[in-house]
C-alpha cells in the first residue's frame, strides 16, 4: 500500500507538469547586459553565480523557468518584496532577455561540508522517502539536477540556504507558483532534517 501511494504521488507529479510547460523565452542576452550591471549584479553576481546564500544562483538554469519566476514577481504569483520592487519597472521584453542572459552563464558549482548529510540526501533525492510518500526529486530534477528544461528547474550547485528557504516555504504555502502544488505537496511531507540533507546533496551535485 505504501508502495502504490509513493508511486501515485510521482504520477501525479509528473502529470502535473504538463502544466509547467513554458515556451523558450528566445530573448536576448546581449541586450540584458545593462540591467544586469545595475540591477541584479548585487545579490545574483555579474554572471549570476552569486555568492550569498540566501541568493539564488541564477547561472546555468533554464530560460523558461526564469522567465516564468520574473513573470510571477511581476504579477504577484510569487510573493517577494525584493523581487517584486525589483521587477516593478522590467518590461517584458527586459525579462525575455535576462532569462536569455542567465542561461547563458556557467554554474560555478557548490560544495557541501558533512559527508553524512550529503549520503543521507543522496537516498531521499535518488530514492524519496517511502514510509512518508515523498517522491524521488531525481523524478523531476533529473539524477544530475540538471531538471528539465521547460519543466523542472536546475537544482544542481544551488546554495544549500536557498533550497531550504524555498522548501520551507512552500510547505508553509507561503510560496505558492508551483504548478498543481507539486512542491507544496511534496514539502510538508519532509521534515527538517530530511530538507537538510537533499540541500546539502543537491549543493554538491555538478
Amino acid at each position: 500500500m505504501k508502495l502504490f501511494t509513493a508511486m501515485a504521488a510521482a504520477v501525479g507529479i509528473l502529470t502535473a507538469a504538463t502544466a509547467f510547460a513554458e515556451t523558450p523565452a528566445k530573448g536576448d542576452p546581449a541586450k540584458a547586459q545593462q540591467i544586469v550591471s545595475t540591477l541584479c549584479i548585487a545579490c545574483h553576481g555579474a554572471d549570476g553565480n552569486s555568492v550569498d546564500p540566501n541568493n539564488p544562483k541564477l547561472a546555468g538554469q533554464h530560460e523558461a523557468y526564469l522567465l516564468k519566476q520574473l513573470q510571477d514577481f511581476k504579477s504577484g504569483t510569487r510573493a517577494s518584496p525584493v523581487m517584486m520592487g525589483m521587477v516593478a519597472a522590467l518590461t517584458p521584453e527586459d525579462m525575455k532577455n535576462l532569462a536569455a542572459f542567465f542561461t547563458t552563464q556557467k554554474n560555478a558549482g557548490g560544495k557541501a561540508a558533512d559527508p553524512k548529510q550529503v549520503e543521507l540526501g543522496q537516498k531521499i533525492y535518488r530514492g524519496g522517502v517511502m514510509k512518508t510518500g515523498v517522491p524521488a526529486c531525481a523524478g523531476c530534477h533529473s539524477p544530475s539536477g540538471a531538471g528539465i528544461p521547460a519543466q523542472f528547474p536546475r537544482l544542481a550547485g544551488q546554495h544549500p540556504e536557498y533550497i531550504v528557504a524555498q522548501l520551507k516555504l512552500f510547505r508553509d504555502e507561503a510560496r505558492a507558483n508551483d504548478p498543481g502544488r507539486m512542491m507544496r505537496d511534496v514539502s510538508v511531507k519532509m521534515t527538517d532534517k530530511e530538507m537538510a540533507a537533499v540541500a546539502a546533496y543537491i549543493a554538491a551535485l555538478k
